[in-house]
């Protein structure tokens, strides 16, 4: 791997999050000094230095004293349920989406300013492929596709990219941004934890007759690419995308998700449509639309720019998450 004057030591933001305890893992795994910025109470990996911050908006160049590079994971994530997503008033909606703009877009250029102030060279972004859209255009999506967000998280994540990477221009600081798909591995919550819920306990899934295609990353492979983005030169000002470089179906997912669990998925063949009929009487069209549209990406530009090879296959990272799921049981 080419080396930068980012070879120091990282900051991390939201180190006390599912990604950014692999990251911290990743970095003290490669001996690499790490800096986590949480707030008080935050649980952090061991060995990880830690400063504390009241928050984004009051963060100063102090937090980032003596770090070459900025790993920044620190996001609104949810601010409702589904269900109550789709009954909000436009007023609702708007309050919801400045919500996220206050965490996502103007946090993260907070965060860069006073790292910029500290003497910080290079900052990564850590974004989301729904800054471009919650289904694919018919064929993987790529870097250099339209932003079409697809809900107000998104629409933040596109935002903040597009806002970071003037900041950049405009400073000089060497802006990276990381799209992850659906990232998932020991420690997984939200719906990749309810399948897993469900796969183990022999409940009956209605995803035999989904063969639409999501791409998936491993924390695992996210950490050691977004180090990757952090330390290597030719990473400075764009844009890449992280996957573990296979497209399973969902009804593919479930089965190989039911062989490392050594319970076989119980996989009943209903057809989309009737699915998505079923959803929006529960309120669950967004998830719905999550299992049963194509949500492929195009990973390869981070591969031939920078050399990053992903440490684990997708059969590897089911089967650590399995084990996790396991052991936690």
């Amino acid at each position: 791997m080419a080396m930068s004057a980012s070879d120091g030591r990282i900051a991390v933001t939201g180190a006390n999050g599912f990604v950014g305890r692999a990251v911290s893992r990743a970095l003290l795994a490669r001996g690499i000094a790490a800096t986590a910025l949480v707030r008080r109470g935050a649980q952090v990996e061991p060995g990880v230095e830690t400063r504390h911050i009241d928050g984004l908006e009051s963060i100063t160049s102090d937090a980032f004293a003596g770090c070459d590079a900025v790993i920044h994971l620190a996001a609104r994530v949810h601010v409702m349920g589904d269900a109550a997503a789709q009954k909000q008033s436009a007023s609702q909606a708007q309050a919801v989406l400045e919500a996220y703009r206050a965490a996502n877009v103007e946090g993260a250029l907070a965060a860069a300013e006073a790292a910029r102030r500290a003497g910080v060279t290079r900052f990564v972004l850590m974004s989301s492929i729904k800054a471009l859209g919650e289904s694919d255009p018919g064929r993987p999506f790529t870097e250099d596709d339209e932003r079409r967000p697809p809900d107000a998280y998104g629409v933040s994540k596109a935002e903040a990219e597009v806002r970071l990477l003037e900041f950049g221009s405009r400073t000089g600081m060497e802006i990276v941004v990381v799209r992850p798909p659906l990232v998932y591995g020991p420690g997984v919550r939200a719906n990749f934890l309810a399948m897993m819920n469900a796969i183990a306990r022999g409940i009956p899934l209605p995803l035999g007759a989904i063969d639409a295609r999501r791409s998936l990353v491993s924390v695992d492979n996210l950490a050691s690419a977004a180090i990757e983005c952090a330390r290597h030169p030719a990473a400075a000002g764009r844009v890449f995308h992280v996957t573990d470089g296979e497209d399973p179906s969902v009804t593919e997912l479930a089965r190989r998700l039911g062989e490392h669990l050594g319970k076989p998925a119980r996989l009943v063949p209903v057809p989309a449509g009737v699915l998505r009929g079923l959803a929006r009487v529960a309120g669950k069209t967004a998830q719905i639309e999550r299992l049963t549209g194509n949500l492929r990406v195009d990973s390869r530009r981070i591969r031939d720019a920078l050399g990053w090879q992903a440490p684990q296959s997708l059969d590897e990272g089911l089967a650590a998450t399995a084990a996790w799921f396991r052991s936690s049981r």
